[in-house]
């Protein structure tokens, strides 16, 4: 065996050759990191005893890489291994897709050398080619059907035409055949194809596709997106063992700068798995930046994110505060209060996205509202975490604040006070300013704001109902322009706005006259009762009613200096007993005076 294996490769000669000497006997080596292991050591030695060897795409790189690692060039043979291994990798591998898969696959365990042999890349080059152009010029339709096709794209079934139309491969057919890749082939394939100028697209749903393949935890909140699995080279392939920590945080840095819906919550999908596994800060950061700067997009499930450090809170709220910061830091140009003389609602295209994030943010603290464990100031920051101008109403944030009131009623009415600040009862609609009116959960001083202001909106509707009756009495106006007919249709619309507002103004009015009526019998019936308790208690403390009590009587004198004399209504003794008394007293004060 020592002859061919030295007339082969140029390794072994080199050791063999190092060793020979006048001492005969035994030699014992090494092959330290030998590509393949024995099964691929015993192709080479069959190869260099002249039998036959068969190459296939699955050991095609492990063959190459030993015949590298044993230095089987031309120099120690013609047509060495390593010469036929380069021959049929770049004539059968590079030229079709399954086999280029199946390569690349085999080179996890070799990537030094494999790179060395420039393997990894070739087969990266060439998948990236095979991606921008259409799969049909391959023939891989006929690998899905088993059968042959005719020019005009129908199915033939022994050289007839079936009229059966071989279905269009959409754009993610090759997701699932790269999904068997590891982390470093999938990373390198990936920037070989954004290099070559494959859609950014497509490759953040290969992306999105391996990732949610690779991380279960992902599927709960990814629901319905994964889809039925499209490939064109029907191959069975064993997936990939992949590090979750290491394949989230390089997803991260490669994911390109995508805005929409789909990828706003698989980028959520993403921060809540990271939150689980406990990746690096600085992944976590680059997550909430590019959530933030899409969070208009994003749904309250997908904000409700839980808290998995030991946190009290069942949500983490820091989280989402961030990522609203985030959000006005990159959408700094729409935050401008908009003009308040105008009679409608900003409404331009860079106030949208504002006014979904504040719609957005309302509806999460009324979800989180209800965590008996959340404190008012974090409740107060998430709501002051936005400009002013960016709620047209404060509808969500009443209803906010009123559940969080219903669910931590031991709070403070300073604190509560405190809340009630951030909301402005100028931009309650009717409906809230009728609600938050016999809200007793709220402190008095909010309830009497609700009222006054709520009096101003029906005065102010009333005013306007009389200006377009005034209006539509007047005189005809002259002929104007196009300009002038322009904000006469825009005022017609909003008087129309004001008519509307005001008939509902009016089913409030009467219910608060009703209301009023009630209390104003209720204050008469009070009144008249008291007057009654009144008058009865003077009458009994007066003398005439003690004297008539006692069976007395009073006599007027003719004088006002002269006391009043009670005069018995009857004989009895202690009237007898006070007669002469008396007459004592008046010739007593006949001598004084």
């Amino acid at each position: 065996m020592r002859f061919p294996l030295m007339s082969r490769c140029g390794r072994i000669d080199k050791i063999l050759g190092a060793v020979q000497g006048p001492h005969e006997g035994t030699f014992l080596t090494t092959l330290e990191d030998f590509p393949g292991g024995s099964d691929i050591f015993l192709v080479t030695v069959k190869f260099c005893y002249g039998i036959r060897i068969e190459y296939t795409p699955r050991n095609i790189v492990m063959i190459y890489c030993a015949a590298d690692y044993l230095e089987m060039t031309e120099d120690y043979g013609e047509d060495n291994l390593l010469f036929k291994a380069d021959a049929y990798f770049h004539k059968n591998i590079l030229k079709n897709w399954k086999d280029c898969i199946l390569a690349l696959q085999s080179c996890d365990s070799v990537i030094p050398r494999a790179d060395k042999l420039e393997i990894i890349s070739k087969c990266s080059h060439a998948l990236s080619v095979m991606v921008c152009t259409d799969p049909s010029l391959f023939g891989w339709p006929m690998l899905l059907y088993g059968c042959l096709q005719s020019p005009g794209g129908s199915i033939l079934w022994n050289g007839i035409n079936t009229g059966a139309r071989i279905q269009t491969i959409e754009s993610d057919w090759w997701f699932e055949d790269i999904s068997y890749l590891s982390v470093p082939l999938f990373q390198r394939l990936i920037r070989t194809m954004e290099v070559r100028g494959i859609r950014h697209e497509n490759l953040a749903g290969a992306m999105m596709y391996y990732c949610r393949k690779y991380l279960p935890g992902l599927g709960r909140w990814q629901s319905g997106q994964i889809g039925k699995t499209r490939t064109v080279a029907s191959f069975s392939m064993t997936p990939a063992a992949v590090n979750q920590k290491v394949l989230l945080e390089s997803v991260a840095k490669q994911l390109p700068e995508l805005k929409g819906k789909s990828f706003c919550r698989f980028l959520l999908g993403l921060l809540r798995v990271a939150l689980i596994l406990g990746v690096q800060h600085t992944c976590l950061d680059s997550l909430e930046r590019r959530i933030g700067m899409q969070l208009d997009l994003a749904s309250l499930d997908g904000l409700l994110i839980p808290s998995y450090s030991d946190s009290d809170t069942l949500y983490n709220t820091d989280c989402v505060e961030r990522m609203i910061h985030h959000f006005i830091s990159s959408e700094s140009g729409i935050t401008a209060i908009p003009n308040p003389s105008s009679f409608e609602i900003g409404t331009s295209p860079s106030s949208r996205p504002l006014r979904r994030v504040a719609k957005l943010v309302d509806s999460y603290i009324a979800e989180v509202a209800s965590d008996v464990n959340l404190k008012p100031e974090k409740v107060r920051s998430l709501a002051e975490a936005l400009p002013e101008s960016s709620r047209s109403l404060h509808d969500g944030l009443y209803r906010a604040l009123d559940i969080y009131f219903k669910a931590h009623p031991w709070l403070s009415a300073k604190e509560k006070e405190q809340l009630c600040n951030i909301l402005d009862c100028q931009k309650l609609s009717i409906d809230a300013c009728a609600h938050a009116s016999q809200n007793d959960r709220l402190p008095l001083r909010v309830v009497l704001q609700v009222l006054f202001f709520g009096q101003l909106q029906l005065r102010t509707a009333v005013a306007g109902r009389f200006q377009v009756l005034d209006t539509e009495s007047g005189p005809a106006a002259p002929v104007t322009g196009p300009s002038d007919m322009a904000g006469q249709i825009v005022q017609r619309d909003g008087w129309v706005t004001v008519v509307r507002e005001n008939q509902g103004l009016k089913v409030d009015l009467e219910r608060m006259k009703s209301r009023v009526g009630e209390l104003e019998e209720e204050f008469s019936k009070i009144k008249q009762e008291m007057r009654k308790v009144t008058k009865s208690h003077s009458y009994l403390s007066s003398p005439r009613f003690l004297a008539r009590k006692f069976g007395c009587k009073l006599l007027n004198r003719s004088s006002d200096t002269q006391p009043d004399v009670v005069e018995s209504t009857g004989p009895t003794p202690r009237a007898s007993v006070e007669q002469p008394r008396s007459s004592r007293h008046r010739k007593s004060s006949s001598l004084i005076s």
